[in-house]
This record gives structure tokens, sequence and C-alpha cells, in this order.
């Protein structure tokens, strides 16, 4: 004989039943089936009410509502603020409406991470590893205006078939986004005067970090490029991070990722209105968005002006005394003791100090930037490292970063000097 299966549902269906059927009152009933009274009539009375089937099942333990609870109102205006601003994390919201009020109890970040998980508002993200991210602050970016931070976002055509260079100029101290303008091309004739509206606006930076493309830099001599030349004559350090790593100039890239979000346009889009994205995410990025970084404070709360002015002339550059002055021709050369020396073809124009360091070797500056060491016995241009190698061993080679050509034909791109004996 096999045994018989049963369960508690199975019981007190039969005890019902029993019970409806009046065959024994419900003490022997309770004694027969083995439960208190107090038992009996709690499933007698939720057999009543929500019928045979539904009554007699277990319910859910879980109290009808949690004591920490988010209220409905503060759930709706969580759940408005992230529509408002779909690329918000829980504590840039919490951030936004503290600030516009400020007498709510808003719930904790986490807490408003599950609100918005609730209504289906986030997209669960795949996990994967990732190489630990560049954490070392920038020494000299402690104060706004020490460092403007400046790149191209990648160009696209806008729906009119017009090209788009994004040209994005932000301090690195505030976070501030200074400039999002939509260019014709990246060439220093139409970059420069993007900047020059923004030092007008702003003021004068101490230095400006960028990546090694042009109009920022070139492969002539430092790198230097026109739009860098123009910088040092005002005061300004031009700062390029090593190629291939973006992530010294992460502030500016984690800001390009968000303007991507943000603004990137339908492909009917118009260069204007594109533009007016621009506008408007900067007006949001500044004056809005709460930045972890600052303390989920604004960049316009701590951003100001620059105490440096753009002068109405550009100034001209001043050497000590101990230097000797020469003009660099329109072919890149200067002349030195009888012969046309040249430097780089993008120094058409200035004037650079060479300062002695014995009878034999020169220190060539621009400015405040040193640009090598010529040696005037042999008419080469060195860098210091070749100076002090050269200067060990005994012997002098031409370097093989530079091209020697005997005669006065000079490459635009290198830094050439004739009459090179070697």
């Amino acid at each position: 004989m096999a045994w018989k299966e049963t369960c508690a549902l199975d019981e007190r269906m039969r005890f019902v039943v029993e019970y409806d059927l009046g065959e024994l009152p419900v003490r022997a009933l309770c004694r027969k089936y083995g439960i208190s009274p107090k038992t009996a009539y709690k499933w007698l009375h939720r057999a009543d009410a929500l019928g045979l089937e539904a009554g007699l099942r277990d319910l859910s333990r879980a109290p009808h509502r949690h004591a920490n609870q988010v209220p409905p109102e503060l759930d709706a205006a969580i759940v408005a603020a992230r529509r408002a601003h779909p690329t918000w994390g829980p504590r840039k919201l919490r951030a936004l409406l503290e600030r516009q009020e400020a007498e709510i109890p808003w719930p904790a970040a986490s807490t408003i991470g599950e609100v918005l998980k609730r209504h289906s508002l986030v997209r669960p993200r795949k996990r994967r590893r990732r190489t630990p991210p560049y954490s070392e602050a920038f020494a000299s970016a402690g104060q706004p205006n020490d460092v403007w931070c400046a790149d191209f976002k990648g160009w696209f055509r806008t729906g009119d078939g017009r090209r788009c260079d994004p040209l994005t100029i932000s301090d690195a101290a505030s976070r501030y986004l200074l400039a999002c303008q939509a260019m014709d091309g990246t060439d220093v004739w139409a970059v420069q005067p993007a900047f020059e509206r923004a030092f007008r606006e702003y003021g004068l930076p101490w230095a400006i970090r960028t990546d090694n493309g042009p109009p920022f830099a070139s492969r002539a001599i430092r790198g230097l490029s026109r739009l860098s030349i123009w910088w040092l004559r005002l005061g300004i350090l031009p700062e390029r991070i090593e190629a291939g790593h973006p992530e010294q100039n992460g502030r500016h890239e984690r800001m390009h990722l968000t303007l991507k979000q943000e603004t990137a346009s339908p492909a009917r889009s118009s260069r204007l209105a594109q533009q007016r994205r621009f506008n408007r995410f900067r007006e949001e990025f500044n004056d809005q968005r709460p930045h972890e970084a600052l303390g989920m404070q604004t960049p316009a709360s701590q951003y100001r002006r620059s105490s440096r002015a753009l002068p109405r002339r550009l100034p001209e550059w001043e050497y000590p005394l101990e230097m000797t002055v020469r003009q660099i021709s329109g072919g890149g050369r200067f002349r030195w003791h009888c012969r046309n020396v040249f430097v780089s073809h993008v120094l058409d124009g200035e004037a650079v100090g060479l300062r002695p360091l014995d009878g034999r070797y020169w220190q060539l500056w621009l400015g405040p930037l040193e640009l090598g060491v010529l040696d005037e016995a042999r008419g080469l241009l060195l860098t210091d490292a070749q100076h002090k190698r050269m200067e060990g061993e005994g012997t002098l080679v031409c370097p093989s970063s530079f091209r020697c050509a005997p005669g006065p034909r000079a490459d635009k791109h290198q830094t050439v000097l004739p009459m090179c004996p070697v």
C-alpha cells in the first residue's frame, strides 16, 4: 500500500468542507486536524471572504507599506527630473532636486537609482574589464585659468551637407565649458578667431593643453604651429599631451562623451540647428549640471574670469640683454656669421634669441621656449640631448631627425640647416 501524500492547502480545504457539512462541531474538527480554534476560525473567515482557492493559500508576509518607502510625490518628481535629463545619474539628479527644493528631505542616491530601475529608466550595462584610469591630478590646474583644455570632437556632416568640426574649450580646474563652436575646418585661420573671442570674453589663461593634431601642433621644430606661436606671444604656454595618451587630457575627453550623448543630431539637422544644440548643451553643462569632482557644484559656480585681458596689440618678443636677437626671414632662416641658418617656416617673421654657451654652441630660444642648440662650427641645430651626447663623445654627427642640404631649398616641415659639411 503506497503512502498518501498531502499538503497544508489540501488539509485546509478538507477542514472547510467538513465544516460546511455540519457533521462535527468546530472543536471536534480542530482536534481531528490538530489545530487551535483560533486558527480554524481564521481559515474559515478567509475562505468566506476570498473564496476557497484564494483564501486558503499562504499570503506574503511582507508589510503592505515600508517605513522608508519613497512617497508618490517624490517618486514622480524623480521620474520627471530623469525624463528632463535622460543622461544624468542618481547623484546628479539628487543634487539638482536639492538645489530646486532644499526643504524637502530627498532620498539617498542609491534609493533614487532604485526608483529609476523600477520605472525602467536605466539601461543595465555589461560589465567589462577596463584598464585602470589615470587618476593623478594635473599639477598646474589648481585655480581657474591656470590651464585651459582644447580639442576637436570629431567631424561629421549635417543634414545640409556641410562639414561640422566641433571645437571645444574648457577650463581644467572648474570644468567650465568656455566654447563649443561648430567650425568649417581645423585650419588656423578658422580656429584663431574662436580663441580670440574666448580670450576677449574670459581673459587669458596661463597654459592651454591640447593633443598633437593641427592646428595646435605641426611637424615643425618643437611641434610648433602658427596658433601655438600666437599663444606664446600672448604669454600662454602650449602644453601637448603624449601621442596616443588621451587620458592625459581626461577631463576634457569625459566632457566630450557627455557632449556626444546629448547633442547627437538626426541626419536631417542643419548646421544652424546643430549649433543651437551645442549652445543649449553648454548652458546646461555650465549652469545646471552638477559635477562630482566639484562636490556636486556646477562649473559656473566655480569659474572666475581671468585677470589677464587680451591686449589690443600683439606683444613683441622680449629677450635678456645677454642674448643676441635675430629675425627669421620669409624663408624660415636667419643670418648668422655669414651663413643662412634654416629653422622652420612656421617661424617666418618671428624674432629668436641666441644665448652663448661657449665659443661654439648657442642656445636658440623663441620667447620662453628653447628650440635647440646651434653648433656654429658645423651649422647644425641640435636638441639639448643631442648636444650633450655629442659633446661627451667628442664627435659630431648630423642628427637623423634633421635633414641637411647643401642648397637653399628646405622642406616645409623639417628643420634643415644648409651648408652642412657631413
